[in-house]
């Protein structure tokens, strides 16, 4: 009650001490209500980082004046849809959401082509569109663009903020949900704040993460993973103008901020009000374990971490309720799962899924995806898992080794043969992957790679041979439909739909060569729109298959607001769950992560009440008798019959 009361009294004197921009009644009566409901909490956590500082109340008093400059630039459309998605605030649970992440010019060429876009979109299902970065950045290697060089540019290339808003309004006005990227772990050494601190000017060195002293540098590298260790040693880069050491957790080029330091907190907090303004429903939080450093250990996923996260989501309580939080956590699940709460992340991406379908496809058994989905599926239903194949990143293995040492797996060593089975130096393996960022040291490294070409298909039709590319088309298969009814939003990478294979036109670009997610990063021409249509080629039947998947799901309620549970099938190879809604509704999903045919007893569907069951997904409503049996890469989707 204490804390509520000081905070209470700081708000009042904050207010008193500013002058609040203009607003119409409605709008101030709005805001003092967000404010007087929110500041509370996001005082508790701003004092909880800040409140040692002798500048402590200097520094909240800037906040609350950027959160309320940020309230008086939204615009009246804008702020309806504030009001709307206060009232509907799980929207993304529902069954007809359908996610596509898309970089603009390989996808459109640029905004205004983009746009042009909205009926790809509409047909296919797509109502959330995440967008890769798309800010200004360096000339050549920008980490994809993942080196923001001024949050309120656009790309030229790309073109202009108008154009941007434009789109965001005509997504808005076609039911598409707009999600950009927050990168605010790092900025590009070209950001203003890096230039003017590179010039020595101490305000924004303080920005960022400098040391004069190597043993400070030393220290950290002895805690701290490497992230890009084929690019970089350790975490950070000497710059030899500056005579200082600053902190790079990924490229050279991309300099930790500071968030010690409050100021930074502040106009991080500005910039992405400014990203919330132009329209967008949601932000994807970038890199987001890295962001509080302390000096013994790891520096991913610290408390502090946390404390950030639901400071900036308090700040966009008050000035854009509307837009979302997206997690993207590549590290151990248990610390992926606590960013997943509506006080935090309302969305999280589900890296331990994703690796494990591609884990239980090289092995064709599923006892580590089920011991661990058993153990991490389940959160909270304020929030949603983003459940995706593949990305524009890489495929790390980020399986917790305690769940498969249960089961009887090494993580070490199995981590060495995904590696080798994805790249192709395993026998018998069907996939075209290419290593990332492979570790010297410890023999690690990551997989790139579309997802038609880990599958097989890439593979099977330079050889011809049909019976390879029948199954690869049946693992794609398999893995859409996993994704499209587990529960969650699911996300579907650009290319992906259309079957696209590898891209190795990037060794030819001395700007990429060095960076292999580029071989996943393919751009789409007319060409390849045209093929996807063509039911005599594998890649349209791979089309045509997940369209058909996403018309079946759209009108499936359980695979909206329910509840997942994953069940032991005591078959090695086959992997099942069951959706179950309030009212009563389930459907159970079991797959075959084999080429070879499998059987399970019909009494796996007393889950659902009843035997009587027909397989909605391939159209068979035929009596199962003591065993239901499942050819290669066989997925069903099981309901009651309705008599």
């Amino acid at each position: 009650m204490q804390g509520t009361t000081t905070s209470q009294r700081a708000l009042k004197q904050v207010i008193d001490s500013i002058t609040l921009p203009k607003l119409t009644k409605k709008d101030e009566k709005e805001l003092h209500r967000r404010l007087e409901q929110h500041f509370p909490a996001l005082f508790e956590r701003y004092y909880a980082l800040y409140g040692s500082r002798y500048d402590f109340f200097l520094h909240l008093q800037k906040l609350v004046r950027v959160l309320c400059e940020g309230f008086a630039a939204r615009n009246r459309k804008l702020k309806n849809k504030d009001s709307i998605r206060l009232e509907t605030p799980n929207w993304f649970r529902s069954e007809s959401v359908l996610g596509m992440a898309v970089y603009v010019d390989l996808f459109a060429g640029d905004l205004s082509k983009l746009k042009e876009k909205i009926p790809y979109f509409v047909q296919l299902g797509v109502n959330y569109v995440h967008l890769m970065p798309l800010y200004l950045a360096p000339e050549g290697n920008s980490d994809g663009g993942y080196a923001v060089s001024d949050y309120r540019k656009v790309d030229p290339k790309l073109g202009t903020e108008k154009q941007l808003k434009s789109l965001a309004n005509a997504f808005n006005e076609a039911g598409i949900a707009l999600v950009l990227d927050f990168v605010f772990n790092h900025t590009s050494d070209e950001h203003l704040w890096a230039q003017k601190a590179r010039s020595g000017d101490e305000q924004y060195q303080e920005f960022y993460y400098f040391f004069d002293d190597k043993r400070d540098v030393d220290d950290y590298n002895a805690t701290c993973r490497e992230i890009f260790p084929s690019v970089r040693r350790g975490s950070f880069t000497w710059l030899e103008d500056v005579e200082k050491w600053v902190w790079t957790t990924f490229n050279s080029f991309q300099w930790d901020l500071n968030y010690s330091n409050p100021a930074v907190f502040n106009a991080i907090t500005d910039e992405m009000l400014f990203l919330a303004n132009l329209g967008c429903d949601g932000l994807r939080l970038d890199a987001l374990a890295f962001i509080w450093k302390e000096k013994g250990t790891q520096c991913e996923s610290l408390p502090k971490a946390h404390t950030l996260i639901q400071a900036f989501n308090l700040c966009l309580q008050i000035t854009a309720p509307a837009v979302l939080f997206k997690s993207e956590a590549i590290v151990h699940p248990d610390e992926v799962a606590q960013y997943i709460d509506k006080e935090e992340c309302q969305l999280s991406y589900n890296p331990l899924m994703m690796a494990l379908m591609w884990e239980s496809l090289a092995t064709r058994e599923t006892k580590l995806l089920t011991a661990s989905l058993k153990k991490s599926f389940a959160i909270s239903p304020d929030c949603s898992w983003v459940n995706y194949i593949r990305c524009h990143d890489d495929i790390g293995w980020t399986f917790d080794d305690a769940v498969a040492n249960q089961v009887g797996i090494k993580g070490h060593d199995h981590r060495q043969f995904l590696n080798q089975f994805y790249t192709g130096q395993f026998a018998g393996s069907f996939a075209n992957g290419v290593p990332f960022q492979a570790n010297p040291e410890t023999g690690d490294c990551r997989v790139c790679g579309s997802l038609a070409s880990l599958c097989g298909l890439e593979a099977a039709m330079q050889s011809g041979h049909q019976q390879d590319i029948e199954l690869a088309v049946k693992r794609v298969r398999l893995l859409n439909s996993v994704n499209l009814s587990i529960g969650g939003v699911p996300l579907i990478y650009q290319g992906d739909e259309l079957g696209l294979f590898n891209d190795y036109q990037y060794l030819n670009d001395p700007h990429k060569m060095d960076d292999t997610r580029w071989v996943n990063r393919p751009a789409i021409s007319e060409k390849d729109v045209a093929i996807a249509h063509d039911q005599s080629d594998p890649r349209g039947r791979i089309h045509q298959q997940l369209t058909d998947m996403i018309r079946l799901r759209q009108f499936l309620p359980v695979l909206g607001v329910a509840e997942t549970e994953i069940l032991e099938t005591y078959r090695p190879h086959l992997f099942a769950y069951v959706r179950k809604s309030a009212n009563g509704d389930r459907l159970l999903v079991i797959a075959n992560f084999s080429e070879h045919r499998q059987t399970i007893p019909t009494s796996i569907c007393d889950v659902l009440g009843s035997r009587e069951v027909e397989d909605i997904l391939n159209g068979e409503r035929k009596p199962y008798h003591q065993n239901i049996m499942f050819d290669a890469y066989d997925i069903k989707w099981l309901k009651v019959i309705e008599h």
